[in-house]
């Protein structure tokens, strides 16, 4: 029997949850999910990419440094964001519950800093733009992972973790569209931002999240506040491991999609360089749909992680290995496909491996704030690599081959999680 989400004591929001959700609250939570992706993905793959194109002349900098640093400083603000807002949310005593004010908060000064960086007339209110698109949608994202160890019990997280990848992938493949689609640079920021806001609204005006008793909410201390955000490695080793796999697989993902579009344009000489991005994000979101729920519903019929995540990290290695050694628009085809197929069961078996380690009930959306730290870091990361690999040391397919190297260290590490099957 499911159980339908509704208001409920402190107790069972510090529990282990045991009844299983129903579709609807999966469904309601993955369109929030996906909504949030698309605040993102929408400029990082189009929007910023044209607006340093047209601010790049004249500034000193090429297109392809001026977008590292407006995405790498965006990155360094979201290694904060996400935490702090999860840490905050572990606290908050709101009459609508821990998670959903910062759902609420989070999705509209998204669309808002959307709308900002719409209007930016130069390279340092684009950077702006940007920063606090990565601290609003950050709190609604910590926000939103934080719900599913709070309501789904472990056996069902692999399934509901697919479900959340799917609508990743099609936030991603939405966000791309309507950049596209939209008409301009303007107009695509104002279909995104439009997009985030309607996209949490089933969630939020439907489902009563779990609220915490003033009495349950810990003591305040700034040194104990501060202190909670280092999770020992040698305390926690388990997590520690997840969280440096998923580091390397996430920062191999992105120095994949960094320059993608230059890829295209300045590698391949591919005609139309924005639609073959579409292109290529549409064929991968297609296998990735095609393995994500069904990676993750199997490991949880098997009860099992580790094997679904080693394998599918070799496979996204092989892929981006084909992008260096295939140069051409059929090799990019073919590597985006393979890569879809991998990074579907990785990605919901990794989010569910992910809340299997979690040390603490009440530290919730803080520890899952401090994982999601691993999918933000390599924004910082990548742009601070391929920079200088693309433009001294080996040019694309250089770049293509130091990403597939770390990819396959990250999925070769997660042999070393000993806590999860």
């Amino acid at each position: 029997m499911t159980a339908t989400p509704r208001a409920a004591s402190s107790a069972a929001a510090l529990a282990e949850p045991v009844e299983r959700v129903g579709r609807g609250w999966t469904s309601a939570l993955s369109l929030a999910n996906g909504a949030i992706w698309v605040g993102w993905y929408g400029p990082l793959q189009i929007l910023l990419a044209s607006q340093a194109e047209d601010f790049a002349p004249g500034s000193g900098m090429s297109k392809e440094t001026m977008l590292a640093w407006v995405t790498g400083l965006g990155a360094v603000v979201s290694l904060a964001a996400n935490p702090l807002a999860g840490a905050l949310s572990d606290r908050t005593t709101s009459r609508w519950g821990r998670r959903t004010p910062w759902i609420v908060a989070g999705a509209g000064g998204g669309a808002l800093s959307l709308l900002l960086l719409a209007g930016a007339g130069g390279v340092w209110t684009m950077a702006a733009g940007w920063c606090l698109v990565q601290l609003t949608l950050n709190a609604a994202f910590a926000a939103v992972t934080a719900a599913v160890p709070d309501r789904v019990p472990r056996l069902q997280r692999g399934s509901v973790g697919g479900w959340l990848g799917a609508a990743q992938i099609l936030g991603v493949v939405g966000g791309t569209g309507l950049a596209t689609a939209a008409g301009g640079v303007g107009a695509g920021y104002a279909a995104c931002a439009v997009f985030t806001v309607v996209g949490v609204l089933p969630y939020v005006l439907r489902y009563e999240d779990l609220r915490l008793a003033v009495a349950d909410r810990p003591a305040w201390s700034w040194r104990g506040f501060a202190a909670g955000f280092w999770l020992s490695p040698r305390r926690y080793p388990d997590l520690g491991w997840a969280w440096l796999t998923r580091f390397l697989m996430n920062l191999s993902n992105a120095l994949v999609l960094l320059y993608l579009l230059y890829y295209l344009r300045d590698r391949l000489h591919y005609a139309d360089p924005e639609g073959g991005v579409l292109i290529l994000t549409a064929v991968n979101g297609l296998t990735l749909l095609a393995t994500v729920v069904v990676g993750g519903v199997w490991s949880d019929r098997v009860g099992r992680r580790k094997p679904f995540v080693i394998w599918s990290g070799v496979l996204m290695a092989v892929a981006t290995a084909v992008l260096a050694g295939w140069q051409t628009w059929p090799g990019a085809i073919v590597a985006a496909a393979v890569l879809g197929v991998g990074f579907g069961v990785f990605t919901s078996v990794d989010f569910a491996l992910m809340t299997d380690v979690l040390p603490k009930a009440g530290d919730r959306g803080k520890d899952l704030g401090i994982i999601n730290v691993a999918n933000a870091l390599p924004q910082v990361a990548a742009p601070a690599l391929a920079a200088p690999i693309v433009m001294h040391l080996g040019g694309y397919r250089g770049l293509y081959l130091v990403a597939a190297a770390i990819g396959l260290a990250g999925a070769v590490l997660v042999r070393r999680i000993r806590g999860v099957d």
